[in-house]
């Protein structure tokens, strides 16, 4: 494995490959479409660190290599955050953003995209090229950060990023209740996460003590204190994204497919696992009905990482091609372009 301790060595690297596999953590290494193997695959590793940080300007940039845990550590001891939200605290900052996945936050901070400012990337034909800027209005042009998450490393290979922080809530508290979710979500009125596993709700209030004090008041029905939701645990597992509107009625088919599921309310998320590859296949099909899609995260491997669901896989496609021509930077990844009927 190439790993950039000079980005000079690694663009030419990068460059006179015939396949190149960015590589983190390998906390999402089974996310999606499996990542390329043989001979030929360049494997290659972004420098980790801090490049810069200001608290005062509520913004840090550091290399695409760094661990998400360790960059927690250095906001917290400023008394700020970056809401990554990464369930494995061993996942590197480009490699949360290559799958752009969005934790458990997203109802109040937004999706993973938001909190990305400015890139740099090596593209296939080896050129290091910047996206954004530190500060928002002064930026013009194409938005390349949001492009490159979600990008699964098919664009180009994330080599240091600028993240917008915030500052640490001064409470932050999980709790419980038998009430209907969708009546919580409507009672309160910037809730953090509202988790909901068809028989459980729990809810994650921030903000100063009054603040959550008042959301509790608001609930909807009698609440308790409680530990954070674990996400569901199964050898075989995925996430569905649907309208948010459609997870009441999309819970009695993951009952029947028999897998235990956590949903997102308020977002459309819906957290799968399952000890059967079929079991995940059932809820699966159970998305598509509902007019959503299942992402593979892990295990299930005769299932397809996306399906022949996913919203933008044309759209997608076309962006990979104008980026890299010959296909050679994370190929297999993401979904190819759907066969026009």
């Amino acid at each position: 494995m190439v790993v950039a301790t000079d980005v000079d060595a690694l663009r030419d690297e990068v460059a006179r490959a015939h396949v190149v596999v960015p590589v983190g953590g390998r906390t999402h290494w089974e996310v999606g479409g499996p990542p390329p193997t043989g001979d030929n695959a360049v494997l290659v590793h972004a420098p980790g660190g801090v490049v810069t940080y200001d608290p005062a300007d509520l913004t840090v940039t550091v290399g695409a290599g760094m661990r998400c845990g360790e960059l927690a550590r250095l906001l917290a001891a400023e008394g700020q955050e970056c809401a990554l939200d990464p369930f494995d605290a061993d996942a590197t900052v480009g490699g949360l953003l290559a799958t752009g996945l969005s934790g458990h936050r997203r109802l109040r901070h937004g999706p993973l995209r938001d909190r990305v400012l400015e890139v740099r990337f090596v593209t296939a034909d080896g050129r290091l090229v910047k996206g954004g800027g530190p500060t928002v209005k002064n930026v013009t042009g194409f938005d390349l950060p949001r492009l490159l998450v979600g990008s699964f490393g098919t664009i180009g290979v994330l080599m240091q990023v600028t993240l917008r922080c915030q500052p640490l809530a001064a409470t932050a508290a999980w709790f419980a209740t038998d009430a209907d979710p969708f009546s919580v979500r409507a009672a309160l009125y910037r809730p953090s996460c509202i988790a909901w596993d068809g028989s459980r709700t729990r809810v994650l209030l921030e903000g100063v003590d009054a603040d959550v004090d008042a959301e509790v008041t608001a609930m909807a029905g009698p609440c308790e204190p409680a530990a954070a939701p674990a996400r569901p645990a199964g050898a075989h597992r995925g996430r569905i994204s649907v309208r948010p509107s459609a997870l009441r009625s999309l819970a009695p088919a993951l009952d029947a497919a028999g897998v235990r599921w956590s949903a997102e309310v308020g977002v459309g998320t819906v957290h799968v696992a399952a000890d059967a590859e079929a079991g995940l296949a059932q809820a699966r099909r159970a998305a598509v009905d509902a007019g959503g899609w299942l992402l593979r995260e892990a295990g299930a491997p005769g299932l397809d990482g996306f399906g022949a669901g996913m919203p933008n896989a044309r759209l997608s496609a076309r962006v990979r091609a104008a980026f890299d021509p010959e296909g050679k930077l994370s190929p297999g990844r993401l979904p190819p372009e759907p066969v026009r009927g």
